[in-house]
């Protein structure tokens, strides 16, 4: 294996607004052959999920999700991932699993708020302080100049440790009011019932939502999805598995017709909002496809930084 790249390493080379460029560029490619598996002991997971792309390679990513580990004093993700050559199969780079994670996630989510909200948004609202909070925060910041950005968190002690050394981002003290007054709220919790309400939304908003990621997983009431546009990163890495869309799905509170589009759809002029008025909503599903790119992404920023 020709590279190894840490954290700090590689962040240094690397830029917001490169990774969505990136992340769209590689949806103009042969569509990803994809495939996840998902065990499950009680609240703990294990995720491996495994990405090619002709033109980019291959990528494979395996993940635990222990969400006691907090309580213990651990993180509550692990993981590791490997990229493979695209011309010969060769494993090409062994790359820092947060720096994939902390990156693919949060651009995925600059991606889709850069394409359905309003590019005049200027109160952005995050909701969690878990280890993908800050780089949200970095990634809209960056996508959004200018905007406040505030943060919410069950704990509000969370909250402040996350944003100590951010004087610009401000503390949220209570939810439904933050949420009213956001252009985007970006949520990223591990909740399991839904806390968003759609009554409290207001047309023009952008609502990006990282969190749920099993089936039994909830963000959002189900108010909030009769009344928005609904986008995906992935029909294939979304559907069927995560419970934001697939139980108001199995249940008929939306239809499959109500999900309007992936990011294989951004050239069709379809993955966009209508009007101001437009209420969008954008499931960030993940997926291994979006690993690779970014993994990609972050081998050649690496070398050409060297």
């Amino acid at each position: 294996m020709s590279d190894a790249i840490s954290y700090d390493d590689g962040r240094r080379c690397l830029n917001w607004l490169d990774l969505t460029r990136a992340i769209e560029a590689g949806h103009r490619l042969p569509r990803a052959q994809v495939n996840d598996s998902f065990l499950h002991r009680g609240a703990d997971t294990l995720l491996i999920r495994s990405a090619w792309i002709d033109g980019l390679g291959s990528a494979v990513k395996s993940t635990t999700v222990y969400p006691g580990n907090p309580a213990r004093g651990r993180p509550s993700i692990h993981g590791v991932m490997t990229l493979y050559a695209d011309e010969n199969g060769a494993p090409e780079m062994q790359v820092d699993f947060d720096l994939v994670t902390h990156w693919k996630t949060a651009g995925d989510s600059l991606l889709g708020a850069l394409k359905l909200a309003r590019p005049d948004s200027r109160n952005i609202l995050v909701i969690g302080a878990g280890p993908i909070a800050r780089n949200l925060i970095a990634a809209y910041g960056a996508g959004f100049p200018g905007a406040e950005i505030s943060l919410w968190n069950r704990t509000r002690a969370r909250a402040e440790a996350l944003v100590a050394d951010l004087p610009h981002i401000t503390v949220a003290d209570d939810l439904e009011p933050a949420v009213r007054a956001a252009d985007i709220v970006s949520s990223a919790t591990m909740a399991t019932a839904p806390f968003i309400g759609g009554a409290w939304l207001r047309p023009g908003q952008h609502l990006d939502l990282v969190g749920a990621f099993r089936p039994d997983m909830r963000e959002v009431d189900d108010d909030a999805l009769r009344r928005a546009r609904i986008f995906l990163d992935s029909f294939d890495t979304t559907l069927g598995h995560i419970g934001e869309i697939q139980d108001p799905l199995d249940r008929g509170v939306i239809t499959r017709a109500d999900i309007l589009g992936d990011y294989y759809d951004l050239d069709s002029g379809t993955y966009c909002r209508r009007s101001d008025n437009d209420i969008t909503l954008f499931k960030n599903g993940g997926g291994a496809h979006l690993d690779l790119i970014t993994g990609r992404y972050i081998l050649d920023a690496w070398r050409a930084a060297q």
